[in-house]
């Protein structure tokens, strides 16, 4: 699940691995091209069946765990009914809970719309504090599904702890140190640290190469290690009086102009190439993204990257399963959410597919403490990841998080490497964020 955030035109290809995390995607954070409604496991045969809708990649079914959930309660049948893309999934998903009918039993929820979800149809939905543990989960996380009365209207599947992957090879030729933690220190704390590193990336960078991959990327990662983004406590928007996002917004736009960043819009078919061409050297990256790097990568660079901590901890995507009161079967439908978002079923999507586990009881369990991938070699990503997930700050998230940073992005500090000033591509920014948030 992204945080730009699981929008339609991003792609994902889906890789399965067993023990090495090859692929994984985290949860819905990943769209896989179409808009179909597929159905999934299960059928009804007399037992009482539970049925899911979900976007994206949320891998349940993927990594067994309906299989072993039947198996464990013989009288239930598991089925999902899975839409591609959160931007054609949620939209429908209001309207059944504005007229409190159409509803699966169990309804994904991506983190850019818990707060929408939470403020205003919290009375249409089960209070999973009674069935979910509070103390097996991230604080932020449990909050964030968290109403201003008290009630848990969902339970958190995934997190998106950001760290930096970066090429050993890229750095070394260019003359930077390629140890993990020597890496992180050059940027300790301060994101102007990471675009100086750049600056000096770029005095001796092989040639064709940029620092970074994209300036969405670069200001993604700024924003997201941010507690007050584009909303506030209230609910008002900020975005443009926020002095942190004009800030991150410069510091992105200063990057680009000065050629250290890509000029390529992240999971497109271009920006994919610069990946397999080897194009930068570094990148804001969740655990999710080991996946798809490796899937956009050439074999031979499998082991060239590696993962150290970013200037700030960030969190990017993340995803919650809420249960509707209107469900035939809402009981054994909150059982069923609260088990495959328990510490144990979290730890195996995690070996599986890659999703970050949002309880952070997952985090000392072998599947994460011994994960390892195949394009960073030897890294202990669960070691490396599980601190920067406990690190990450209580974000304030509005309803329309996705619509203003995608402008921020796509409309925005992209037009800077195409020409624009930074004036011109913030003026841009800011007309077509205000046009959307009208509609």
């Amino acid at each position: 699940m992204r945080a730009r955030t699981r929008t339609g035109r991003r792609k994902v290809v889906v890789l399965a691995a067993v023990a090495s995390l090859g692929a994984g995607l985290l949860a819905g954070c990943a769209d896989d091209g179409g808009d179909e409604e597929s159905p999934g496991s299960g059928s009804g045969g007399g037992k009482t069946k539970i049925t899911l809708g979900l976007f994206g990649s949320f891998g349940f079914e993927e990594a067994g765990l309906y299989k072993e959930y039947e198996k464990l309660n013989p009288d239930i049948s598991v089925q999902q009914t899975v839409i591609e893309r959160n931007e054609n999934y949620y939209p429908p998903l209001v309207n059944h809970l504005t007229t409190n009918s159409g509803l699966q039993d169990i309804q994904g929820i991506e983190v850019g719309n818990i707060n929408e979800v939470a403020n205003t149809y919290a009375d249409k939905l089960v209070d999973l504090s009674k069935y979910g543990k509070e103390s097996d989960f991230l604080d932020w996380k449990w909050k964030q599904a968290t109403t201003k009365s008290g009630e848990t209207i969902g339970l958190g599947t995934d997190v998106g702890p950001m760290a930096i992957c970066y090429r050993k090879d890229l750095f070394e030729a260019a003359g930077l140190p390629t140890d993990r933690a020597e890496v992180g220190k050059l940027w300790e704390g301060d994101w102007e640290k990471f675009v100086d590193v750049g600056k000096d990336y770029k005095a001796k960078a092989p040639k064709g190469t940029t620092f970074m991959d994209s300036p969405g990327g670069l200001l993604n990662a700024i924003i997201g290690s941010e507690k007050d983004r584009f909303y506030d406590s209230s609910g008002e928007v900020i975005y443009k009086s926020n002095p942190a996002v004009k800030a991150a917004f410069d510091l992105t736009a200063a990057a680009a102009e000065d050629g250290l960043v890509g000029n390529q819009t992240q999971f497109q078919p271009a920006w994919d190439t610069t990946i397999a061409n080897s194009k930068f050297a570094a990148m804001s990256c969740p655990p999710w993204m080991l996946g798809y790097i490796e899937s956009k990568s050439k074999p031979e660079d499998a082991g060239k990257w590696d993962v150290a901590s970013p200037p700030k901890p960030g969190n990017w995507g993340g995803s919650f399963l809420a249960v509707p009161k209107s469900g035939k079967n809402a009981e054994e439908a909150a059982k069923l959410a609260a088990w495959l978002t328990a510490p144990e079923q979290q730890a195996k999507l995690f070996a599986k597919r890659g999703s970050f586990p949002s309880a952070e009881a997952a985090y000392d369990l072998p599947l994460v403490t011994g994960a390892k991938n195949k394009m960073t070699g030897d890294a202990p990503i669960g070691e490396i990841f599980a601190p920067l997930a406990k690190e990450s700050p209580i974000q304030t998230i509005g309803p329309k998080d996705q619509i203003i940073q995608q402008g921020l992005t796509d409309n925005g500090v992209i037009l800077v490497t195409q020409g624009k000033s930074p004036k011109e591509a913030w003026d841009t920014a800011v007309k077509t964020i205000d046009n959307n948030l009208e509609k």
